[in-house]
């Protein structure tokens, strides 16, 4: 059974961008006094530089206008199909037992917060396409922050196919702009480091992994690059690790899929060198990773590291002992340490999700369901859109086979009922052919 993953961070879309002009930290020079006697044929000097302006020539921003990236023709059409509807045509039966899903994408009568806490990533989609193609090409900035989350939202429905041909078209334009001086000025200064990553992603939808290491790696020596040459600027120089760290995280990732954990920790070891909660939670995962690849004295090693640090709460020190307890086999105890998670922490689905597979290992099959049932009854907004509770639970039932069959058709139900867009239908175990 599959173990939630843990949710990560997402980098905003407003990325800091340097300023290209640099304000000198020199003070002004005074001017000469003036001489007792007027001398009318002096050279006057010049006045003194302003504090707040450049006394070196420093690039100025060229003046980009780029019409292509809102022309109308840079976006597909998004398909009026949605896989959850296929599967309650499939399953449920009569008709009006299905509940009804919209899968036209009109947006204007909600707001951007509605539709993202409802997962309604269609209509943000087409809502981020009917204001791009109406913003000031001028206005780069706004522009290219559009198109991070046009794509995203492309990418969170799953239409791979068309996010790749976009974020093609996207980069198509910016490659094309003259003189190369302000095309290096657009990459460097304006892009956001979230569109560069998108198109890393594009190997990866693409099925060429050994392409995504390669675009990955590219940018990971971009963000070192970035932050040695931040000098001073701290807070540049503290983005650029971060962005670097989030990087590693995701070269891990790939290699964990292609099975080389050995790769993969080896990678993200040399960081936990990092102060404060950050480090932490670096050794939780290279413990983590260690414990997939079977070396359970290793994970031990780290997550004993991470239980002396007296910055990192309870919680997660809880959590990490009760891995541990369930790759050495001994169910009842992580059982009993997840049990007390949910006494502090009702709302702990990570917990919950966790307390199952503890379960199934001592052979609680029924206990097992009725806890992930319990947990789905009280939020089901916030569970049904969690992939590996809805794989753990649809296992659950079919080893309770007698009943499997009616209770994963209830289960398509609620999650149709609540899930929005871009659920992974697999994690139900309902085949669509």
């Amino acid at each position: 059974m599959r173990q939630p993953e843990q949710p990560t961070e997402v980098i905003s879309v407003n990325s800091p961008v340097p300023n290209p002009f640099v304000v000198e930290d020199d003070e002004p020079t005074p001017p000469e006094p003036e001489p007792s006697t007027p001398n009318v044929n002096k050279a006057v000097p010049p006045p003194p530089p302003v504090l707040g302006d450049d006394s070196e020539e420093e690039e100025e921003t060229p003046d980009l206008y780029l019409p292509g990236l809102v022309l109308p023709t840079m976006f597909l059409p998004i398909p009026n199909t949605d896989p959850l509807s296929t599967l309650l045509t499939k399953y449920i039966y009569p008709p009006d037992k299905r509940p009804a899903r919209d899968a036209s994408g009109q947006w204007q009568d909600r707001d951007f917060h509605t539709l993202v806490m409802t997962n309604s990533w269609r209509a943000l989609a087409r809502m981020v396409r009917d204001r791009l193609v109406t913003t000031n090409p001028e206005d780069l900035v706004l522009v290219l922050g559009l198109w991070y989350i046009r794509l995203a939202c492309l990418a969170r429905l799953r239409l791979f196919n068309q996010t790749a041909a976009e974020c093609t078209n996207l980069f198509s334009v910016l490659n094309g702009i003259v003189p190369a001086t302000a095309r290096d000025w657009v990459f460097e200064r304006v892009l956001p480091f979230e569109l560069e990553v998108m198109q890393a992603r594009l190997s990866h939808w693409a099925g060429d992994p050994m392409g995504y290491l390669d675009a990955l790696s590219a940018l990971l020596a971009k963000c070192r690059r970035r932050s040695r040459q931040c000098g001073n600027d701290d807070t540049s120089r503290a983005m650029w690790k971060e962005r670097g760290t989030r990087v590693s995280l995701m070269l891990a990732s790939q290699l964990m899929e292609m099975k080389d954990f050995g790769a993969a920790t080896k990678l993200i070891e040399p960081l936990c060198s990092q102060q404060g909660t950050a480090a932490a939670a670096l050794r939780s995962t290279v413990a983590r990773i260690y414990l997939q690849a079977g070396q359970i004295h290793r994970a031990a090693a780290h997550f004993a590291f991470v239980d002396q640090d007296p910055e990192v709460t309870q919680d997660a020190k809880d959590m990490n002992a009760a891995l541990l307890a369930s790759a050495n086999g001994e169910w009842e105890r992580s059982a009993q340490i997840l049990f007390k998670l949910l006494e502090t922490d009702a709302e702990n689905y990570v917990a919950v999700n966790n307390i199952a597979v503890a379960l199934l290992g001592q052979g609680k099959v029924m206990e097992g369901i009725a806890t992930l049932e319990r947990a789905l009854k009280t939020s089901p907004s916030t569970v049904v859109v969690s992939e590996p509770f809805l794989f753990n639970l649809s296992t659950l039932y079919e080893l309770r086979s007698a009943t499997a069959a009616d209770k994963k058709r209830d289960l398509l139900i609620e999650v149709a009922q609540w899930s929005g867009d871009g659920l992974r239908t697999s994690c139900l175990k309902m085949p669509t052919n």
